[in-house]
């Protein structure tokens, strides 16, 4: 996915339009889907489900000005066929690793614990708690977590998500930045 890309709300009424031209069928099936491939990661074994359902669909997203029109079948289909290759990119990622740590790598580690606690202190505080609180419970408890950041917020579920992403791109952004400077 271009790093450059960033989901907007225009985005997201396009991925809605493309699955359907009610908006209330098209939330629906939205939501199914989303809830379809975190079944399909967890089922996989991935710890990071819901995370990678959004990268899936934010890929999709991504790809609706080129798809959107040419594309014929069903669209469900489509996200499944991403999330394969998601799952692919997560399993070349989750590779084991060496049992043993050299120095450089050790140094490594301790680099980027330090960028990732430089880039939160730069967070403002709304956000820093944002993203604390999206991040802070497991399983089931995530999810109503979650649920009840959405309503204290005064938005919806969705628009978490979206903000969370933009938060933990920003976050990621600003950790390799650092590294950069600071390794490079």
């Amino acid at each position: 996915m271009n790093k450059n890309w960033v989901l907007s709300q225009e985005s997201f009424d396009a991925l809605l339009a493309w699955l359907d031209s009610d908006r209330e069928r098209a939330g629906s099936k939205y939501e199914e889907i989303r809830h379809r491939l975190i079944k399909i990661f967890a089922g996989r074994g991935c710890i990071e489900a819901e995370d990678l359902a959004d990268e899936t669909i934010n890929r999709v997203i991504s790809k609706l000005s080129d798809i959107g029109n040419e594309f014929t079948g069903d669209c469900e289909r489509y996200f499944y066929g991403v999330a394969n290759k998601v799952y692919l990119e997560y399993q070349r990622r989750k590779q084991p690793q060496p049992p043993t740590a050299t120095g450089a790598d050790s140094n490594r580690a301790e680099q980027e614990y330090g960028c990732l606690e430089q880039c939160i202190a730069q967070l403002s505080d709304e956000d820093r708690e944002l993203l604390l609180q999206y991040y802070q419970a497991e399983g089931r408890a995530k999810i109503e977590q979650r649920k009840q950041l959405a309503e204290k917020l005064g938005i919806a579920p969705n628009a978490l998500r979206i903000r969370a992403f933009r938060i933990r791109t920003a976050l990621q952004d600003c950790v390799e930045n650092c590294l950069e400077r600071k390794l490079g």
